[in-house]
């Protein structure tokens, strides 16, 4: 197993949906930790589909849901409760180094005639997520300094298990990310509710296609 610690610098390309995902569905469908259920507050949150490029542990894809804001030790900050990634180095180094509870899925991620992309998540056979995102509009610069004070808090977990385990400690982690985005229209969704939140019950706030982004995953801080 490569091992890599923080700092991570990443690159590529993805779909970020932002809306407000409403409290009986995050605790009902969000696949929460008992630390995430405490802790749960709500505001908006996002979901994340990103094709990494580059990392230090080579390419790999990702799919992640943030329910929303939580308050946790002292702090209130963002928490990742569902996350599926195409690469073991990704799991073992993502559990080890910030508590992310990454999962093992493969990725499809292909370009239409129309210039949509039709990406496809898969777990053993079965389909977690399939969706069309087609881009519309001028780029504009997106950054995370838009969101001031953007963090995200996990717990600690075992890296030595199949299945992600909270132990010990809160880790509060800075990343930033800096690239250029287009609006985007999101169609033919469909999601396998026991594997990941059925999105077709929410409303976007908004979707954008993001592209050619560098992302910075800095070392923790412990609570």
């Amino acid at each position: 197993m490569l091992v890599a610690p923080p700092p991570w610098t990443l690159t590529g390309n993805g779909v970020i949906l932002i809306a407000h995902f409403p409290e009986a569905f995050v605790r009902s469908q969000g696949f929460l930790a008992p630390y995430q259920h405490r802790g749960y507050r709500g505001w908006i949150g996002t979901v994340m589909l990103v094709d990494y490029q580059t990392s230090p542990v080579g390419p790999y894809q990702e799919l992640l849901f943030i329910p929303g804001l939580f308050q946790l030790g002292k702090r209130t900050s963002f928490s990742i409760s569902k996350i599926y990634v195409s690469s073991q180095e990704s799991i073992w180094n993502g559990r080890r180094n910030w508590g992310i509870p990454k999962e093992q899925a493969t990725f499809s991620f292909s370009l239409n005639p129309d210039g949509s992309q039709t990406i496809r998540v898969d777990n053993q056979g079965e389909t977690i997520i399939q969706l069309r995102a087609k881009p519309w509009g001028i780029r504009f610069p997106i950054t995370t300094k838009l969101v001031p004070g953007f963090r995200i808090v996990q717990k600690q977990l075992i890296t030595d298990e199949s299945s992600p385990r909270s132990v010990g400690q809160l880790l509060l982690t800075r990343p930033s990310a800096r690239g250029s985005a287009r609006l985007a229209f999101l169609s033919d969704m469909h999601v396998k509710t026991s594997l990941f939140p059925d999105l077709n019950r929410i409303r976007p706030l908004v979707t954008l296609v993001v592209e050619n982004f560098q992302m910075t995953f800095p070392p923790p801080e412990t609570l």
